[in-house]
């Protein structure tokens, strides 16, 4: 009776944790200041020392274990056939309730935060044709460069010498030269794994993710080595409390195209050239065309090389897990959802024409 108990004030406390967040989430200037420049900066750093010297996911092992505990708890009452659904109810809701607290106090409360463009001091969230064109042909430009830089022939796909957990041990570094300019970038103490999942993850889209209750950043060990760079930064920006996916790409871009190592630059020009072509291939597939002829074959060969180990790894399941994602961004206020990530595009833009000449003056736009 008394275990029934507290599973009934943990499910009362639920609801009313639900309620705060439906409130605070109107609030983002006070998540700003009092969560993610504040409690959060502290939360993440203690996580991170906590788990960070260990050699596998801790995140990944907590999720198989309460994976387990819920698959075993099914069979053991399917097999016996005795289900009392007032325990089962409160029981379900009250680790529901735990897991909601624990997700949103370590980590999501980011989701509500004040967008970044007005950290950034961005007059606007959108973007004319023209615009899109003439930064896509300014990336292409860049993005050639780096290529050649690194291959001395624009027809050969960059070759990344270096394993991927030496490419993780790099972001750091790339982070720490960006933080100059920006102290809201800010990252200490790595917690960067492999994913124990990296071939389900495949299977369902996904580079990588945060796991919001060890703030480790798990990346997908199979994808491509050239985006392997781009991708940690990525999830690095996650970590540091950036939940917005188009705010983390930008700032993952941000940090690869700042750091001195080559590979990393190129990897942050290539993602960033990617989203760009993608959404004038979407409204404007001649323009798509002719920006085309402009890229070096190597870029176009790596570029192919990499939708070509996706494509591999379509499934019926795909669409599925990606609309599960999609909800959930929307349940966080996300409201573009999975196209989320495509709105980096917008921040891409309006930084480069505010902040131009501010660039790191080696890759000076």
């Amino acid at each position: 009776m008394k275990q029934l108990k507290v599973y009934k004030i943990l499910t009362i406390l639920l609801i009313m944790q639900w309620a705060f967040i439906q409130i605070i989430a109107q609030y983002p200037s006070v998540i700003e200041k009092y969560y993610s420049n504040g409690l959060y900066i502290y939360i993440s750093k203690f996580l991170r020392i906590i788990f960070g010297w260990v050699p596998i996911s801790i995140g990944d092992i907590l999720y198989l274990t309460l994976g387990i505990f819920v698959l075993k708890s099914i069979f053991i009452t399917l097999k016996t056939k005795k289900i009392n659904f007032k325990n089962t109810l409160f029981k379900t809701g009250a680790l529901i309730s735990v897991l909601f607290f624990f997700f949103h106090f370590n980590w999501a409360l980011n989701y509500f935060r004040q967008p970044l463009f007005k950290t950034l001091n961005l007059e606007k969230t959108n973007y004319t044709t023209n615009e899109l064109i003439h930064f896509t042909k300014t990336l292409i430009l860049k993005t050639n460069k780096a290529q050649i830089l690194i291959t001395n022939n624009d027809t050969v796909i960059v070759q990344n010498p270096l394993n991927k957990q030496k490419i993780e041990e790099k972001s750091p570094l790339a982070y720490h030269k960006l933080q100059i300019k920006y102290p809201q970038f800010k990252f200490e103490n790595p917690s960067l794994k492999h994913s124990l999942f990296s071939l389900p993850l495949t299977y369902m889209g996904f580079a990588g993710y945060i796991n919001p209750f060890t703030n480790e950043a798990q990346i997908n060990a199979l994808i491509p080595k050239n985006n392997y760079p781009a991708t940690v930064c990525h999830e690095v920006a996650h970590q540091i409390g950036f939940a917005s996916e188009s705010e983390a790409n930008f700032i993952g871009y941000l940090a690869a195209i700042y750091s001195n190592d080559s590979f990393y630059n190129y990897s942050g020009y290539l993602m960033a050239l990617r989203y760009c072509l993608s959404e004038i291939y979407r409204t404007n597939p001649e323009q798509y065309e002719m920006l085309k002829k402009g890229i070096n074959k190597g870029i176009l060969k790596d570029i192919k090389q990499s939708q070509d180990f996706w494509i591999a790894y379509q499934n019926w399941s795909e669409k599925y897990f990606k609309g599960f994602y999609d909800s959930f961004l929307k349940a966080n206020k996300q409201k573009a959802g999975m196209k989320e990530y495509n709105k980096m595009v917008s921040l891409l833009i309006n930084y480069y024409k505010a902040k131009k000449n501010t660039y790191p003056a080696n890759l000076s736009l």
